[in-house]
């Protein structure tokens, strides 16, 4: 089994930041240029969701870095979700 990182593909971070960039989709805050925001609650939450199971599946297995982006990226997203939520 070679213990080698695969430079060109996935790591952690990437993984945490593409369910991080689904929410922010969903809550309507990753609009481009042009495009219509979508707000879809169910979706933004599922997507929050899986990175707090992997947030607490990977626990004692993360760099310090990881924990830290894990822990501040679901402050966040559960902030805006209510926020959300309220209008």
């Amino acid at each position: 089994m070679s213990t080698e990182v695969n430079s060109g593909g996935i790591d952690f971070r990437g993984l945490i930041l593409g369910f991080s960039g689904a929410a922010l989709h969903y809550l309507g805050e990753a609009a481009g240029v042009g495009e219509k925001s979508v707000v879809n609650l169910p979706m933004a939450q599922q997507n929050i969701e899986i990175i707090a199971l992997l947030e607490q599946k990977t626990t004692g297995n993360l760099s310090f870095e990881e924990e830290s982006l894990v822990r501040q990226l679901l402050i966040d997203l559960r902030m805006r979700f209510i926020e959300k939520s309220r209008v």
